[in-house]
């Protein structure tokens, strides 16, 4: 055996090695080791009260994922003012029950939501490195519908949150009126863009003396939306869908964002430039991942606590 050979083979053995120690990692550790990313946004009048937001965003949830039901239940702790949830809750048709056991602790606390594609439809399995080539498509796959009315129902009527999923909701939040709108998943082209001046116009044209806040909720931040949402005066964006890349490579950041978004804000709390105005926008990474593609690498599994303090000045 030449040198040359046996340098090539070494060389070849540790990039083996590092393969395997990656995907030890991010299949069977990191997966797991469920963040809190907190934020402070300057958003409110000189003299408001800050309002602390909760940050849901694609659960992906299964049956069996007992860590993951009991860590989202912890998060009623925080005792947040407000809820924002941005959909695929759920990751398997048996999910509803773990979503349940989640949730119970955020009942009665003011909330809004959309959905995702995943709240309607199983997945299903597909080659996780496709994943890396560009946006995930459809094909030609039979989708198996989950049971979203049962969905719905528990989220409006057991826990009291406003769907604006393509429509709008007003909320009272520590003396203050918060305005969402928000749209369906534009992954899948269900974002009704030609109707949002419509909603936004239903719930800014109700009376109140309170000062307002405009927010925009999407579960895939398409440039589309979020340009629509700078449009309406959104003063802040919600949004998920991208897992932050899902996989990360450490010092460059996500190879992917599964949407049109630039790939440096494929997590946490950036700005939306529109004109002269720069709107906050937070992209949760999302607490779980879909069943037929179970790691994260660099980047951990997260939900968001964004805290609304006054303007200075």
């Amino acid at each position: 055996m030449t040198t040359a050979t046996h340098r090539g083979r070494t060389a070849l053995a540790a990039v083996a090695v590092a393969g395997a120690a990656a995907a030890t990692w991010g299949i069977g550790i990191e997966r797991h080791l469920y963040t809190l990313r907190q934020h402070t946004v300057a958003v409110l009048p000189a003299g408001a009260d800050p309002i602390r937001i909760l940050h849901l965003s694609d659960v992906h949830m299964a049956p069996w994922q007992v860590r993951k039901q009991a860590w989202i239940a912890s998060l009623a702790s925080l005792r947040p003012d407000l809820i924002v949830n941005t959909g695929d809750n759920l990751g398997h048709p048996d999910a509803l029950r773990a979503i349940r056991a989640a949730y119970a602790g955020f009942r009665g606390v003011p909330g809004v939501f959309v959905y995702g594609s995943n709240d309607f439809f199983a997945p299903t399995p597909r080659n996780p490195l496709r994943y890396l080539t560009g946006p995930s498509q459809r094909g030609n796959v039979e989708e198996k519908p989950l049971d979203t009315a049962a969905l719905d129902a528990f989220l409006t009527d057991t826990l009291g949150w406003h769907s604006v999923d393509n429509g709008a909701a007003a909320l009272q939040v520590r003396g203050r009126r918060l305005d969402f709108f928000g749209v369906g998943d534009a992954h899948r082209d269900w974002d009704r863009l030609d109707e949002l001046p419509a909603y936004a116009a239903s719930v800014r044209n109700e009376a109140s003396d309170l000062p307002r806040l405009e927010i925009g909720v999407t579960h895939a931040p398409y440039r589309r939306v979020l340009d629509a949402f700078a449009a309406e005066g959104a003063d802040m964006i919600f949004a998920g869908h991208t897992h932050g890349g899902q996989v990360r490579v450490p010092g460059f950041g996500a190879l992917v964002a599964n949407c049109d978004l630039p790939l440096d804000q494929t997590r946490g709390l950036s700005s939306w430039d529109a004109g002269t105005r720069r709107i906050p926008l937070n992209v949760s990474a999302g607490i779980g991942h879909s069943i037929y593609a179970p790691v994260r690498f660099a980047c951990r599994p997260e939900a968001s606590l964004i805290t609304l303090v006054p303007r200075e000045g």
